[in-house]
Formats: C-alpha cells, structure tokens, sequence
C-alpha cells in the first residue's frame, strides 16, 4: 500500500513538473512570436530615432542580444532560485508585484465560487427534481445565459448601471485590502464575484443537474424511498452526497479557470489581480512579468487539481478504497 501511494505521489509529481516546463516553453515561444519588444513598448514611435548603436545597447540591457535558448535558461535559472524577474514598469520585482496581486485573485475567486455554488447546486437539483418541466426550462435557460453572456459585458453593464442609478462605485475608490478596510474590501469585490459567479454557476448547475439525474435512477435510491425516507433527507444524504464527485471535479476546474481567466474582469473594476498584472505585462512587452506570472498561474492551478484529487477521497468512500 505505501509503495503504491508512494509511486502515485512520485507520478503525480512528475506529471506536474512536466506540465509547468511545457507552460513555460509555451509562454516564452509565444511572447517572442508577437510583434514588438520591450524597447518598442516603452519608446513607441521614437524607436525608429534610435541610432544602431543606441538599439544594441538597450537590447543588451534587456537581455534581449543573447540567444533564445540563452534567455530561457537564465530566467528559468532565476527560478529556481526566487528571482522572477524585474518590472521597470513598477519599479520592482515580479515576486514583489506577484505577492501583492495573487491574494486579490484568490480572494475573487473563493467568493465566485462560493456564490456559484450556492447559485449553481440548489438550481441544478431544483431543474433535476422534474425534468422537462417549465422548471427544468427555466434552470435551462438561466444556465445558457450564464454561458452566452460574455463577463466584460455583463461587468461593464453592472457597473454603469449601479454607477448611473443608485451612484455607487466603490471601486473608484481605489483598492482596499481586507486588512486596511474589510467592508470596502468586500463592497469591492462583490461586484465583480457576481459578474464571474453567473457565468461559473452555469456549468456547476449543469453538472449537478446531470449528475443528480443519474443517481436518482440507482437502485440503492429507489430502496431508500420505497423504504419511507423523507425526501429532503434523500436529497441530501443519498442523491446530493453520491453525486458530489463530478460537481467537486466541475468547481475545482472552474476554480483554475478563475486565477488567470479574471483578467477582464479584473481589468473592468480596476482590481489590482494577478490576471491584470499579465495583461499589463503584455502590453508593456514585459517578458519576465508575463512569464513568471503565467507560471505562477499553472501552478496554482496544479495545486488546486491536486487538492480536488485529495477531496475525492474524503467524499467517495470508493475512491478511497480503489
């Protein structure tokens, strides 16, 4: 038994270093494809005003003469070693500019995604309860609007709309952490959560209505009833309990999805994330910053489907046992 755990922890492992090396080749390759450079970014239209000279020394500077394999390397080096790089955009390190940002994504997130399943769930196994019916088409047609409605539109019309009608923006304010101002803090961030938790809740209802639909139809459901079990104890303890499993698989890749599928959202309510920090990396031809930062993402994302792994076996006593 602790060979095989020990073998499973070894693979897993494996498969998650190689998955974060092929992030980063990715990430580098594609940002060399686009056109422009750092130099570019921070000169614009006087780049062309620069002498030969003048261009080697500022690609010298950024590190930009030596070979791609070369620059690679170096910056993966740096990894390993804490060094993420520098942003000359802010002044600062990228482990700097990352430890500030990340806690704002992770904070969006827990609370889309507590607001998806809240929204989700009791929506799925409502549309579930009597399939076909004009309830289960209503759930139906609130889940393919969670779906249809891109987030920047639905951001964008929130926020005009409260701003316009009741005059409340308290993201104009600028950003206030939970230690600094927990009431701002979650006026802040409710907004945006909602925005994320109306097209995150769409799959998880999906998912749930599915998954209770299927169970439902199980033999051991059918006895529990014809032996006199309330419903609602049904519901939960026998059809809601077994049908865990894919709705835990949905939320946690929904959950991935958010720490770097944010950025717009980030963007539109100026909440200083680790998604708009890639977004201005990119607009700012900041290699380093992008990079690190993506990486940083596919980590957390490895984390969290490694964390998903551990829940099944807190939920599924068949898990545990296979």
């Amino acid at each position: 038994m602790r060979t095989l755990l020990r073998h499973t922890l070894v693979r897993r492992l494996v498969t998650a270093l190689a998955t974060l090396f092929g992030v980063a080749v990715v990430v580098f390759v594609m940002l060399r494809a686009i056109p422009g450079s750092q130099i570019t970014a921070n000169l614009g239209i006087e780049t062309a005003a620069l002498t030969p000279e003048q261009r080697a020394s500022l690609e010298a500077y950024y590190g930009l003469d030596r070979p791609l394999v070369v620059q690679f390397f170096s910056w993966l080096g740096g990894l390993l070693t804490g060094n993420l790089g520098w942003s000359s955009r802010a002044h600062t390190s990228v482990l700097a500019l990352t430890a500030q940002a990340l806690p704002v994504t992770l904070e969006l997130a827990l609370l889309t995604i507590v607001l998806s399943l809240v929204i989700g769930v009791p929506l799925g196994m409502l549309s579930a309860s009597k399939p076909n019916s004009a309830r289960d088409a209503a759930g139906q047609v609130v889940g393919l609007a969670g779906l249809s409605i891109p987030a920047f539109l639905l951001a964008t019309a929130l926020l005009s709309a409260l701003s316009a009608w009741l005059h409340w923006n308290p993201n104009g304010a600028g950003y206030a952490s939970p230690g600094k101002d927990l009431g701002l803090n979650l006026e802040q961030m409710v907004l945006p959560a909602l925005t994320l938790a109306f097209g995150i809740a769409a799959p998880i209802m999906r998912t749930t209505r599915s998954a209770v639909l299927e169970i439902r139809s199980e033999d051991f459901v059918r006895t529990a009833r014809a032996k006199g079990v309330p419903p609602r104890r049904l519901q939960a303890r026998h059809v809601l309990r077994n049908a865990l499993v894919p709705i835990v698989t949905m939320t946690g890749l929904q959950f991935g999805y958010l720490l770097g599928g944010a950025v717009v959202v980030e963007q539109v309510f100026s909440l200083p994330g680790i998604g708009r920090q890639v977004l201005l990396g990119i607009q700012q031809k900041e290699y380093a910053t992008v990079q690190s930062t993506v990486l940083v993402i596919a980590l957390a994302f490895v984390v969290v489907n490694l964390l998903t792994d551990a829940l099944y076996r807190l939920i599924d006593p068949r898990v545990r046992a296979a």
